[in-house]
């Protein structure tokens, strides 16, 4: 649950925590639980306990370890803001991410209202650090109400994760948001993705000058379709980005 990764937009992930349970129709064909549930009931394997909430004190201080600036995807395998993740482990997981800053951390939640309230009750007096960027999972039109959370928050740098999507957005107000990622859904039951849902997006971010990264197709495979949209590969980032210098001490 660490170092290389396959997703496009990141170089390593951090799972301080893992498993989670749906919250909305785009949890309903979850990879991770997917992946956890093959290993339940094998003993001493990480997910022997398959995809239950699970919090890993053991990992808490990975990243400090990791010399080389890396983007972390934090909790790739569950959702930080998971109301069963009290806040005095959530503080941990911050504490961790503000004294590694060389690397970039890149947290995502679909509880994108109580990421809100923790993010602006720890940053009251300013926003969250350039190299921490927050994030919520929105699937279609009909969970807008998580952009609006993003756009009242204390950070830095605000990003949205459309995967999978599973229908259109329609129109989005994309006021504060720095980063849209588009993604198809993979597996077994991968749901289609219409291009056209891809290029309204695309094209409300050309017009806002919001960066857009287009991830994946989907199907069977992540890697299935490619992630080619109109004959362009769509990899950008937020045009601000911390400071990506290797860390002068290493951890105790």
């Amino acid at each position: 649950m660490a170092g290389t990764t396959a997703i496009e937009w990141t170089d390593a992930t951090w799972n301080p925590v893992t498993g989670c349970t749906k919250i909305s129709a785009g949890c309903d064909n979850c990879y991770a639980e997917r992946f956890s549930e093959r290993f339940r009931g094998v003993p001493g394997h990480s997910f022997e306990v398959g995809f239950d909430l699970t919090l890993r004190p053991a990992r808490l201080e990975q990243p400090l370890f990791w010399r080389q600036p890396k983007m972390i995807f934090v909790n790739s395998m569950s959702d930080l803001f998971h109301k069963g993740v009290p806040f005095a482990f959530v503080d941990k997981v911050f504490d961790t991410m503000e004294r590694a800053d060389w690397h970039t951390f890149q947290v995502l939640t679909k509880r994108s209202s109580r990421m809100r309230d923790y993010v602006n009750k720890r940053y009251k007096d300013g926003i969250a650090p350039l190299h921490i960027w927050l994030g919520t999972s929105v699937e279609d039109g009909s969970r807008k109400s998580r952009i609006r959370h993003m756009q009242g928050m204390n950070a830095s740098i605000k990003f949205l994760s459309i995967e999978p999507l599973i229908g259109p957005m329609g129109k989005m107000d994309l006021e504060g948001i720095d980063w849209v990622i588009v993604g198809g859904e993979s597996g077994p039951k991968a749901r289609p993705m219409h291009p056209d849902w891809v290029r309204e997006v695309r094209d409300h971010c050309n017009d806002t000058g919001v960066a857009f990264f287009f991830k994946q197709w989907g199907g069977i495979r992540p890697k299935s379709g490619g992630r080619i949209l109109d004959g362009e590969e769509w990899s950008e980032l937020p045009s601000t980005r911390p400071n990506q210098g290797v860390a002068s001490v290493a951890a105790e």
